[in-house]
């Protein structure tokens, strides 16, 4: 029996905030991406996840409500703190968030820096006002500026003077040292030292950091490791499948934020691509997993554009048939997102909201799956689906799946 998961995320489409926005995301009460989204672009063709049954989730009076959809439904509450595309992913490969803190740099510069100098680096403050570290003259270890307060430190680098290895191995010093939620390694060719240190900038609320698009280490040879508190893959869908003798396909930004050891990776950004490469995989993925993220709709969330967006989830909707049309009866869709970014609440942030939850077998009815306390959910069922060990967390929805 050759069976198969296809897990496909739409980065950051939440489908209304959730009840504790109130005490952590104020800013977030109201928030309804894809409501809202529609409420803007009422034009919007979305023709298949209508027929799945998305509108039995998000109730929205200019789409059409099918009374017996083909998928079955519900929504997911996000586990995690806050809004986080990494951490969403990694609680949706069935990780259990673990408890961070939230802390500028400046407040760890120290302890970091003894650190480094203990493992043997050069460490420099090179500028008393804005602190920040200069390691080997080289890799500049400061402030996320590009996200929420304190969650995020990254390891800059110029990656014709440094190979990314070295560079993932001074961020796997800061990952050890701290206990925010995410430390960040990265780099790119064609950036000089001197170039990347003219990027470091304050923001508005005190962070120190390199602004990465001016830094333009994203525009030639960028790399990318994300290095998460307390992730162990070894608990999570992809490696469990992997371990067990599955194939394992990771595609768009799924690859950038999932660590799986021997996985086929498809990098790519462009939806169209990421829905080719999902239907191409179909082709060579006999048994295991295929998962992916279309990343573009979470672009047009940070820039406040519900025509864009709109547009990136009518482009999934047009391969959605192709896709559905290569499931045999031994495989499992399972689609969802991560968190949320309504471009109309007013601002560019992402957004504290439950995520929309559809599951297609060609063998199975539609049923209420209802609303669930975490997307590792996903990835419990997954692995119950397959016959794998149980991952860190989630509760397998598969029992509440019948056959037709």
């Amino acid at each position: 029996m050759s069976r198969r998961v296809i897990i496909l995320i739409l980065d950051s489409l939440g489908v209304g905030y959730m009840e504790d926005a109130k005490d952590y995301h104020p800013q977030d009460i109201g928030a309804n991406t894809f409501y809202h989204i529609v409420d803007k672009v009422p034009t919007i063709k979305i023709p298949t996840f209508e027929k799945l049954g998305i509108n039995k989730i998000i109730n929205h009076p200019t789409l059409q409500t099918i009374d017996n959809p083909s998928a079955s439904y519900g929504c997911l509450n996000l586990m995690h703190n806050g809004a986080d595309s990494f951490e969403g992913h990694n609680e949706i490969m069935g990780t259990k968030p673990k408890k961070t803190y939230m802390a500028p740099f400046s407040d760890n510069i120290d302890e970091v820096k003894d650190s480094l100098e203990n493992r043997g680096y050069n460490v420099k403050i090179p500028n008393e006002d804005l602190p920040y570290l200069l390691v080997n003259d080289l890799v500049i270890v400061a402030d996320n500026i590009e996200t929420d307060y304190g969650q995020i430190y990254n390891v800059s680098a110029p990656l014709d003077y440094i190979p990314f290895d070295e560079v993932l191995k001074i961020g796997q010093v800061v990952r050890e040292t701290v206990k925010v939620n995410r430390v960040i390694a990265l780099g790119g060719e064609n950036v000089t030292p001197e170039h990347l240190q003219e990027s470091v900038e304050r923001r508005e609320d005190g962070l120190v950091g390199v602004n990465s698009p001016k830094s333009n280490v994203y525009k030639r040879g960028y790399q990318v490791r994300h290095l998460g508190f307390g992730i162990t893959p070894d608990y999570q869908l992809p490696t469990l499948a992997k371990k067990a003798g599955l194939e394992v396909s990771l595609i768009g930004k799924m690859q950038d934020v999932i660590f799986c050891e021997g996985a086929r990776k498809f990098p790519g950004v462009d939806t169209e691509q990421v829905m080719k490469d999902i239907i191409s995989e179909m082709d060579h993925v006999e048994q295991g997993v295929i998962a992916a993220t279309v990343q573009e709709t979470d672009l047009a969330g940070h820039a406040q554009n519900p025509e864009r967006y709109a547009n990136r989830i009518e482009l999934v909707d047009q391969y959605l048939p192709a896709l559905l049309e290569k499931m045999t009866d031994e495989d499992l869709l399972i689609m969802s997102a991560d968190h949320g970014n309504d471009p109309t609440i007013g601002h560019n942030q992402h957004t504290r909201e439950k995520t929309y939850l559809l599951a297609y077998q060609n063998t199975a009815r539609s049923v209420a799956i209802g609303e669930r306390d975490t997307l590792s959910d996903i990835a419990a069922t997954g692995a119950d689906y397959l016959g794998l060990d149980r991952t860190e967390n989630g509760t397998s929805f598969l029992p509440l799946l019948e056959k037709k």
